[in-house]
């Protein structure tokens, strides 16, 4: 099968005669996504299209459905909406049609802040916002598998975060070192916001406690799901 590697659809192009291209929003191995407009109702939803060699037998677009669906519960994820199909260069291209949400990815929101990172206080805020919307997540025995800062979309913020996450892994079931992979995940994300490693030997004891010098054998020693780490953030001691 040949490969399409880009489908650079331009603004305004139709897809079928339900949406029409606004803008991209981001590329990645499997596919890119699109901001569209339905048609019908106007309504902006996101569209992810996979790229066919990707996605042999549709097989990669219907487990990331499927998985989207069933944690659909959980208010921190992209909600999943439809599965359509369309013709490129004679082959049969899926694509995912979810929440289109409003918000800036957490990386460029740190670049706008002063020195490009948050205070000890805002961070705290951002990291129990994250562990507790993973808690569920993890308690389903599901995971992300790819918990980075260009993943990680800032609705709202100020005493606290309203957060969306991007891009979900979803080949087989979880184990218990996927699961493990999310929170050590979680603790970096904390402690590069907060400054990485040029400030850390100035942090605080209980920041320390947290981030155990990112030392995976140390986080987990202390918390293996996200579920545990938000309960440490709410009965950690300070001095």
């Amino acid at each position: 099968m040949s490969s399409i590697q880009s489908f650079d659809f331009k603004p305004g192009a139709r897809i079928g005669n339900r949406y029409e291209v606004l803008s991209r929003l981001g590329v990645g191995w499997e596919g890119e996504v699109y901001k569209l407009r339905e048609i019908d109702t106007n309504i902006e939803r996101a569209g992810k299209f996979f790229f066919p060699h990707r996605n042999r037998r549709r097989k990669a677009s219907r487990v990331y459905a499927q998985k989207l669906h069933k944690l659909r519960a959980f208010p921190i994820l992209i909600q999943y909406h439809a599965s359509d199909i369309i013709e490129i260069e004679g082959h049969g291209v899926v694509f995912l049609v979810s929440e289109f949400v409003e918000g800036e990815l957490l990386e460029d929101f740190l670049k706008r802040q002063r020195g490009g990172r948050i205070g000890v206080f805002q961070g705290l805020h951002l990291l129990h916002a994250l562990a507790a919307g993973m808690e569920g997540i993890h308690a389903a025995r599901e995971y992300h598998g790819d918990l980075h800062m260009g993943n990680i979309i800032v609705r709202r913020f100020g005493i606290s975060f309203d957060l969306k996450l991007l891009d979900m892994y979803h080949y087989g079931p979880a184990t218990s070192a996927d699961i493990q992979d999310d929170v050590v995940d979680l603790v970096r994300i904390f402690y590069d916001a907060i400054g990485g490693a040029p400030r850390y030997a100035k942090q605080p004891l209980e920041v320390k406690e947290i981030c155990r010098g990112l030392k995976r054998s140390l986080i987990l020693k202390q918390y293996r799901t996200a579920g545990q780490l938000r309960q440490y953030l709410e009965t950690m001691q300070w001095s």
